[in-house]
């Protein structure tokens, strides 16, 4: 029998959203030996690299270099990456683009699933990859919807139910975001730093990121119980868990 490998899934609405939202979950799964797979749906190619266009270059230069730097970054990381290339503002949803994303499901077989919040007035893109996200979840559990060549899957190939879970979006007081789930990415954030690192288009994304870390490590501290030990300079993220957890026991 092949060893169970558990296998993290991030559904990223742009090329560097992965990073700054969940860039330490990912790292931290590589350095377990866990398979970690991004998807991006688009090149943020559009909305999210003022800098490219300010210096003159063409979408398709554009989407090239965002393609680079987000490669670069998910090796940083330790994780896979693939590109869908939909396009964004807007990121439109389409029955073509939910089969794709379906098949990524297929493939990769997540046992956990990060991607956007369901809410954020900022950038319409992001809740749409999270209602593609839950909605390919949804229909790669199901038998009888087709692969993306057309063929009738077999039952390795349909998914199980993976939990779900949001990653911090840029502005959480406007998205509701109330997280129930502090990770704690110290052993990681080195990883994280490298790969925010590599998205020189964003530059004013680093120490940003990088101080929300240590304000999330302060609060996993306070509710890490008194008696962990964890040292001062914790870094973490934060996350909300969409379906209930199943255990056999309260901790």
């Amino acid at each position: 029998m092949a060893e169970f490998t558990p296998s993290l899934l991030v559904v990223s609405a742009h090329a560097g959203d992965f990073v700054w939202r969940a860039g330490g979950a990912i790292a931290k799964a590589a350095m377990r030996g866990e398979r970690a797979t991004v998807v991006c749906l688009s090149y943020g190619e559009r909305g999210e690299s003022a800098s490219k266009w300010l210096a003159g270059n063409s979408l398709e230069e554009i989407k090239a270099i965002r393609r680079d730097e987000a490669t670069a970054a998910a090796a940083a990381l330790g994780a896979e990456i693939e590109f869908l290339d939909m396009g964004d503002y807007p990121l439109v949803e389409t029955p073509e683009a939910m089969t794709r994303l379906v098949d990524v499901f297929r493939r990769v077989q997540p046992t956990v699933v990060l991607t956007h919040t369901l809410a954020d007035p900022y950038n319409g893109d992001h809740p749409a990859a999270a209602r593609m996200a839950l909605q390919a979840r949804v229909l790669a559990q199901a038998i009888g919807v087709p692969n993306a060549d057309g063929s009738v899957p077999t039952k390795d190939e349909i998914i199980g139910a993976p939990p779900v879970f949001f990653f911090e979006p840029h502005q959480p007081e406007q998205c509701d975001f109330r997280p129930n789930l502090l990770l704690d990415i110290t052993d990681a954030f080195e990883r994280k730093r490298a790969a925010m690192e590599c998205l020189p288009a964003q530059t004013h994304m680093w120490e940003y990121y990088t101080q929300l870390a240590i304000r999330r490590g302060v609060q996993l501290k306070r509710n890490a119980g008194p008696n962990l030990g964890l040292p001062h300079d914790t870094m973490g993220e934060a996350y909300v868990r969409y379906y209930p957890q199943v255990t056999e026991e309260l901790s």
